[in-house]
């Protein structure tokens, strides 16, 4: 939450005063209030990003504010200031939730260093509870070995050190998200924050409060000031996936937004100034959605500065292995078990697979097969492709549940092995459900009883319920 607007409560006229000059004098937006009981009232219709208040008022004390202040507002920064401070009125102020204590007569300076110092502390809290809430969802490294994907990695190295934005095209799937990581890893922005926002995942209204923030009230639910990722990428890079899929409020408030660097939250009239770049990223062709007339062509210029292609996996097979033996050896570091080799029918049914999935699709095939094949090797039965295992790949498919024996109208066959192993997964997923029942659902004692460690079992539990297969 960056700090903007301050409410200074104290008693005193001339020390209300003073503090107020002092906050307008670095630059944020003040409010002053003579009586404690009438700042609750005001905190109750208004937002502040910060309260001031003295020690010492006739109606409550500024420790007591602090805590009804917490209790209304929870996480809302507060400063204490006195002219009779103590040690111990600052141990009080500070266990019943003030940021800091200062002692009048407060300067200019003193109170910029400390506003700054809580800033710099609401950014890293708001930082790192976004990014605590993905830290599973990227791989720490890019694998790579054919010339394609090479030849991109080392254009996006020379792009990290512009400062333009960056338009990422490519199929879904194909790993844009993790080009535009490595673009901000290798930037000066690098000790920044990467933010990434799905674009076709929110609707419209929420879309502009992700991106933008909102104030308190500015629509029904907005319970209190939000920020938008903007705010949380400045000094970073904001990763705007699917950005073909916005709709044309949103881009025209996009536009503005690259142009010129500032914004409004939803419901809000304070122009809000960042220091962002912009890496976007689509699997549409944004030149036919222009001259359809479904994106705003001056927006598309705007993103299209630096442009990358991330080829798909099938123009680029040489990875199909190395990113299959990382995905084999991350799932398995997951599972807490040895990683399991990849046998040749494997291997030969993973290059003969024309992944219309792309990385994602062998991510996910590999997630399944180390989960439930288990054992030391595995084999093409333990690779479930689903119902897109048809000859038509061009390769005849690796085998699965299902397989097409390449004769146009015959009846599907069934592999017996394939088959086996998958009542095998059936049955070990029964026997864990049934000990799980057994233990009252205890994951520690059931796992001692199963043979295996409390974070495999888990991890079980974890994909079956990605799968569907328990609720």
């Amino acid at each position: 939450m960056t700090i903007q607007r301050i409410l200074v409560v104290d008693d005193d006229p001339l020390s209300r005063e003073f503090l107020g000059e002092a906050v307008r004098s670095l630059g944020y937006t003040v409010e002053t209030i003579g009586s404690p009981l009438r700042a609750l009232e005001r905190l109750a219709k208004s937002d502040f990003d910060l309260v001031l208040t003295d020690l010492r008022m006739p109606e409550l004390d500024g420790v007591e504010l602090v805590r009804r202040v917490q209790e209304a507002e929870p996480g809302l920064p507060i400063v204490l200031v006195s002219a009779h401070g103590s040690v111990k009125s600052a141990v009080d102020a500070m266990q019943a939730g003030a940021r800091d204590f200062m002692m009048k007569p407060v300067t200019p300076e003193a109170l910029g260093i400390v506003l700054d110092r809580i800033d710099a502390t609401n950014r890293l809290v708001s930082e790192n509870e976004y990014l605590r809430s993905r830290q599973s969802e990227n791989h720490p490294q890019i694998v790579a070995r054919s010339p394609r994907i090479l030849q991109t990695l080392r254009s996006a190295a020379r792009i990290a050190h512009s400062r333009g934005t960056v338009l990422i095209t490519g199929e879904s799937g194909t790993g844009k998200e993790r080009i535009a990581q490595f673009i901000h890893e290798n930037s000066p922005r690098k000790d920044g924050p990467f933010i990434r926002v799905n674009c076709a995942a929110l609707s419209e209204q929420l879309l502009e409060s992700e991106l933008f923030g909102h104030e308190k009230g500015a629509f029904t639910g907005a319970h209190k000031r939000h920020e938008g990722r903007f705010e949380l990428a400045d000094g970073g890079t904001l990763l705007l996936d699917e950005i073909g899929e916005i709709s044309a409020s949103v881009q025209a408030k996009l536009l503005r937004v690259l142009e010129e660097n500032e914004f409004e939250r939803v419901g809000g009239d304070r122009t809000i100034s960042v220091d962002v770049r912009v890496v976007a990223a689509t699997n549409r062709k944004l030149a036919d959605e222009v001259a359809e007339g479904r994106f705003r062509e001056d927006l598309y210029y705007r993103l299209h500065v630096l442009p990358i292609h991330v080829d798909a996996l099938r123009e680029r097979p040489e990875d199909v292995l190395p990113l299959a033996e990382h995905f084999v050896r991350h799932f398995s570091q997951q599972s807490g078990t040895t990683p399991p080799e990849l046998t040749e029918d494997a291997r030969e049914a993973l290059e003969n697979w024309s992944w219309p999935g792309n990385v994602r699709e062998l991510e996910n095939v590999i997630q399944r097969a180390v989960v439930l094949a288990g054992g030391d090797e595995l084999h093409a039965e333990d690779l479930s492709f689903g119902a897109e295992l048809e000859s038509s790949n061009g390769g005849g498919g690796p085998r699965g549940i299902v397989a097409d024996d390449g004769e146009s109208g015959d009846e599907p066959t069934y592999d017996p092995v394939a088959l086996a192993n998958r009542k095998l997964a059936d049955i070990e997923r029964d026997a864990i459900l049934a000990t799980l029942d057994e233990t009252g659902g205890n994951k520690t004692e059931a796992a001692r009883r199963l043979g295996v460690t409390a974070r495999t079992l888990s991890n079980k539990m974890k994909l079956w319920r990605q799968l569907g297969l328990v609720a």
